[in-house]
């Protein structure tokens, strides 16, 4: 796991299916739970909703609030 991952997870929505447009952070748990029992898609989707899948199993995703607030890569925080 990596910064650029946990990134991903609240700015890419998922790409198809029942929640297409939803950002992956917030699909909901038992939607994650069957991906996990019935298999991740490859590549790069399947690990970032694996990843997700363990932090919400694990009740992490407050941790993922601090990267929903900051600044998007490459723009600057307004100063106060």
């Amino acid at each position: 796991m990596d910064s650029e991952s946990l990134r991903k997870l609240v700015t890419l929505p998922m790409p198809f299916g029942k929640y297409q447009g939803r950002l992956i952070a917030d699909l909901p748990g038992n939607y994650l739970a069957w991906f996990a029992r019935q298999g991740f898609p490859p590549g790069e989707i399947g690990r970032l909703l694996a990843l997700m899948h363990e932090i919400d199993h694990n009740g992490l995703k407050e941790l993922l609030a601090p990267l929903r607030n900051s600044p998007r890569q490459g723009q600057r925080a307004t100063p106060r």
